[in-house]
């Protein structure tokens, strides 16, 4: 059920206050130390972000995918670690519970998810299964009422952090491809469970990723989510509203990158004059503008299509195509309007052109979202 109009308005100039006035302050102090701070994790929690997207019988929010997209825009704004910090428990970490958990295991976890007691990750890609998924190697072994399972996950958002693992695995080793795979709840704190350290990366400083490796882990079967060989089918319909979600968040950093380039324009003088009023800047503020609000469109009428009962696979993949593309030329010109300055540290220019990188490769490469694009193109014939 969405909410009314005023009380979604107040939520959204909530998180664009704490926003503004808390995260961007501390924007460089993350970037530098590659954390968060815990008091800020612990803001968050209070303004109820962990919950957006948990139905509200189970303590969350229960946000249409519209307005959580208008939450995620807000969240864009901002540099895209602290955004990570929910990420998981919005997203791919909490949705396979939210779609296909009993009622039990939603009871047992949704409330702890939506509070943010606990930060969940979603355990899919591999070592040698990444844009592959359907090529993963992590057995589970049936052994009477427990599932034994073993092998190697990498690039685990938030795993470092998690004490709740949405794994997916291979149930039936005799069946190749996506239809021998299973979904399980694994408890970080399993014995047998051990999480690397976090990769040094490009950019998003603050949002780590690990290797999850599972030696013996023994799951109990009223652990699985849905019945064996649904995981990966279960798999993709949370990357569809992932990759949803993700498209909104480019779109918010887009905004944020273009306000910067408009005040910076604006203030930056040569020539005699401001460098807005010379026509190629204006040229790159204008094809800026345009992709942004091309993006928040499409973003929107996706997630109003999915709001109201329709498949969304196709349209989920030209948005994350699209989003994530665009930002990273906004990016491109937001340096190039800021010239030398747009090089340095200090101006915070050259930490987004790194981050928003990311966004065109997980979830779905932009290469994947292409050929998605192209099958269901295909199959509706036009």
């Amino acid at each position: 059920m969405s909410m009314d109009v005023e009380t979604l308005g107040e939520l959204l100039r909530t998180v664009r206050r704490f926003v503004g006035e808390r995260l961007r302050p501390l924007e460089a102090q993350v970037a530098e130390q590659d954390a968060v701070p815990e008091e800020i994790v612990q803001e968050m929690r209070l303004l109820g972000l962990f919950g957006l997207s948990i139905p509200g019988v189970y303590g969350g929010l229960g946000l249409t995918m519209e307005e959580e997209c208008l939450v995620a825009m807000e969240l864009g704004r901002v540099s895209p670690a602290f955004r990570s910090v929910i990420g998981t428990n919005v997203g791919i970490g909490s949705q396979a519970l939210v779609l296909a958990g009993t009622e039990t295991q939603k009871q047992t976890w949704l409330p702890r998810i939506a509070s943010g007691e606990i930060i969940t990750s979603f355990a899919l890609t591999e070592p040698e299964a990444g844009s592959d998924s359907a090529a993963l190697r992590m057995q589970a072994r049936r052994e009477g009422e427990e599932y034994v399972l073993n092998g190697t996950k990498r690039y685990i958002t938030n795993a470092d952090r998690a004490s709740l693992l949405t794994v997916m695995a291979r149930t039936d080793p005799a069946t190749p491809g996506s239809r021998g795979i299973s979904a399980f709840l694994v408890a970080a704190n399993s014995v047998g469970v051990s999480i690397g350290r976090p990769e040094r990366k490009m950019g998003q400083q603050g949002a780590h990723v690990c290797d999850v490796i599972l030696e013996d882990v023994r799951v109990p079967v009223q652990n699985r989510l849905g019945q064996e060989g649904e995981g990966f089918k279960l798999a993709m319909q949370v990357l569809d509203r992932g990759r949803l979600h993700i498209s909104a968040v480019c779109v918010g950093a887009s905004e944020r990158l273009l306000a910067d380039s408009v005040k910076y324009a604006s203030e930056r003088k040569q020539f005699g004059a401001p460098i807005a009023s010379f026509q190629l800047i204006q040229a790159m503020i204008a094809d800026s503008k345009a992709e942004s609000l091309a993006a928040r469109a499409l973003v929107l009428e996706t997630a109003r299509q999915r709001d109201a009962g329709g498949g969304i696979t196709l349209e989920a993949a030209n948005s994350k195509l699209f989003a994530s593309e665009m930002v990273g030329r906004v990016a491109d010109r937001a340096v190039q309007i800021f010239g030398g300055a747009g090089y340095l540290v200090e101006y915070g220019i050259e930490r987004f052109y790194r981050d928003v990188r990311l966004f065109r490769i997980y979830e779905g490469s932009s290469q994947i979202q292409q050929l998605v694009i192209a099958r269901e193109t295909l199959k509706r014939g036009g």
